[in-house]
């Protein structure tokens, strides 16, 4: 646990550092974008990613997987925290229908929380520990990331009722899309990464 939070640690730390011209970071968003291709919210790949650009080099394919977790993971907690104060709400004004609504989507997203989390520390794993259980690590963070994101797509989908103004409700679910879309990309990041090391190392799947 501790390593894990240490390198969530590393991360933010690391983009204090980054300082990029205009030429460069040009530079970077062009690479940035043949990158994020192959994910289903290429623009929103790319602002998750930029950032991370230094003047050292750009992120591999591994550490863009690495920072679509940890930004996922970020915006899970803060949904997760934010979907609390609104479920309080409801509750307070006796509204039951719509609190229950609010805690199974609640419930959801702290599941989508701790898949997330595993699929990263899975993830920092990969290829440290020999070539043997790299598609062991893979199946993994593949089933955690895919949990999560329909867990994140039921708790949308629920968003319903009379209790809950239009406006509350695109609040709600405007969050929670977000974080949908950035589960979605990490996992096109991941296979993409995965799919390069696989053919880099020889590694066959059974």
């Amino acid at each position: 646990m501790a390593q894990f939070f240490l390198s969530l640690l590393f991360i933010s730390f690391t983009i204090c550092g980054f300082s990029t011209n205009v030429e460069s970071r040009s530079r970077a968003r062009a690479y940035l974008e043949s990158q994020c291709k192959s994910t289903r919210y290429p623009d929103l790949c790319v602002q998750t990613l930029l950032p991370y650009v230094t003047k050292r080099g750009l992120p591999s394919s591994q550490l863009q997987a690495q920072l679509s977790l940890a930004s996922c993971l970020s915006i899970a907690r803060f949904t997760k925290t934010y979907m609390s104060m609104v479920a309080k709400k409801f509750n307070e004004t006796n509204n039951s229908g719509v609190y229950q609504a609010m805690e199974e989507c609640m419930h959801q997203i702290n599941d989508g929380v701790k898949q997330i989390t595993l699929s990263f520390k899975e993830l920092q794993q990969m290829g440290k520990d020999g070539y043997q259980n790299f598609l062991w690590h893979e199946s993994n963070v593949q089933t955690w990331v895919s949990a999560a994101l329909t867990d994140v797509t039921t708790c949308v989908d629920g968003i319903s009722g009379d209790g809950i103004s239009d406006r509350e409700k695109a609040m709600i679910q405007a969050r929670i899309m977000k974080l949908k879309q950035l589960a979605s990309n990490s996992l096109a990041l991941f296979t993409r990464f995965t799919s390069r090391y696989r053919a880099a190392h020889g590694i066959k799947i059974p």
